[in-house]
């Protein structure tokens, strides 16, 4: 079982810190105090430079919902640009209309600009009327991953809909979780069947990542994964 530990980091430093503690993926945003916005190109430049593991960007041009208007989609669009020009492994992108369905056409468009990148459509998702059909929807378009805390805003109180998610999309696209994942959840969402943990409070002190809360927290999935390998067996 291949068990992923992305941390949610903003700043250079954060980073680093999560590289350090073992992270196998970072996001990369900043402003979490409004949910995240796309960082600057000198602190994607650097953090692209500095670490060896993969570096995905959060592509968001405010915060508040993710109705965007022309000009703000035409921001998304440049700023993918700039973060391919830059070295980055992946997007992380999400656009939906006023009546919370996907905006399948600009999001397509968004797709196909961020190629050969990797795209992950975050958790906007959690805000859709229909999120089963929109697992259909992102697998029809190309995106290779969904992050999502069930609907909740924990991840740990929407198991249910993290698990049938993860059954909808049978292998054919990958359901991260994500919300307020704490070091005691991660048994529970590993046995609804997900695989992949993006964490960020819990990684951090002061606003700050840490390397020690990081190499813990992926002690603790790298357990879990031994575990599980174990009972299948």
């Amino acid at each position: 079982m291949n068990i992923v530990v992305e941390i949610c980091v903003q700043g250079i430093e954060s980073a680093l810190a999560a590289q350090a503690g073992g992270a196998d993926r970072i996001e990369l945003c900043e402003d979490l105090a409004v949910g995240g916005v796309t960082p600057s190109a000198g602190t994607i430049a650097v953090a692209c430079r500095r670490l060896a593991i993969p570096v995905h960007v959060l592509i968001r041009p405010r915060g508040g919902n993710f109705v965007y208007s022309e000009a703000e989609f035409e921001v998304m669009e440049r700023d993918i640009a700039m973060v391919k020009s830059l070295g980055v492994a992946g997007v992380v992108i999400g656009l939906l209309r006023p009546d919370r369905s996907l905006d399948q056409d600009r999001l397509a468009r968004l797709v196909v600009a961020s190629r050969p990148l990797n795209v992950t459509f975050h958790r906007a998702f959690d805000e859709v009327t229909n999120p089963f059909d929109v697992v259909d929807e992102l697998i029809g378009l190309g995106v290779e991953r969904i992050l999502t805390s069930g609907g909740a805003v924990r991840a740990a109180d929407g198991l249910v809909r993290l698990a049938e998610s993860t059954q909808r999309a049978r292998g054919r696209i990958a359901i991260a979780a994500g919300g307020r994942i704490t070091e005691a959840d991660l048994p529970a969402i590993l046995g609804a069947g997900l695989k992949e943990f993006h964490i960020g409070s819990a990684a951090c002190s002061g606003g700050m990542v840490l390397a020690d809360k990081v190499r813990r927290l992926v002690e603790v999935a790298r357990g879990l994964r031994i575990s599980y390998r174990d009972i299948s067996k």
